[in-house]
């Protein structure tokens, strides 16, 4: 298994997750998330200022209504489930999407993709010194190449000259 792609796949899941469910402990309210930060940060700054403690109590406990207003605990409580399930997909799709050049189809050898390059230039039908002259192989690599892909079936022999398998 390829550790790093099971990290990310991890990390991804997990943060949508969490994601998820704070986007359902608020209702999807990120105005009044931004409307509490803001509201805290004044309730900070009147402390620093060395407001009165009745006053910073007032701001506080209206801080407090603006919270409870916001925030649902109940309902993120319920929607866990849900949470989960949308960061195991998340997980499931990074996963696919990163994956392994191992789990990918084989691409076949460099040898045989050098003859299907020549053939589909070719309208799919080549000879022996066409290979030879339109790609690096050797006339020993030719041979070889031809008759592997004839024995695979991918290549015909059609007098002298070579037709791919459709």
């Amino acid at each position: 298994m390829n550790a790093p792609r099971l990290l990310v796949t991890v990390l991804t899941g997990a943060s949508a997750a969490l994601i998820a469910y704070s986007a359902f402990y608020v209702r999807g309210n990120t105005a009044g998330v931004m409307r509490y930060l803001r509201e805290r940060g004044d309730v900070r700054d009147l402390e620093a200022s060395g407001a009165g403690a009745a006053v910073v109590r007032a701001a506080q406990d209206n801080l407090s209504a603006l919270a409870l207003s916001i925030a649902d605990p109940e309902l993120a409580a319920r929607m866990i489930p849900v949470a989960v399930l949308i960061g195991l997909l998340v997980g499931w799709l990074v996963w696919r999407s990163f994956g392994s050049r191992g789990a990918q189809a084989a691409r076949g050898d460099v040898q045989e993709r050098m003859v299907l390059k020549v053939a589909y230039r070719r309208g799919g039908q080549f000879t022996a010194e066409e290979l030879r002259r339109l790609s690096p192989l050797s006339d020993e690599q030719v041979g070889t190449v031809t008759r592997r892909m004839l024995d695979t079936g991918q290549l015909v022999r059609d007098g002298d000259s070579f037709r791919l398998v459709r």
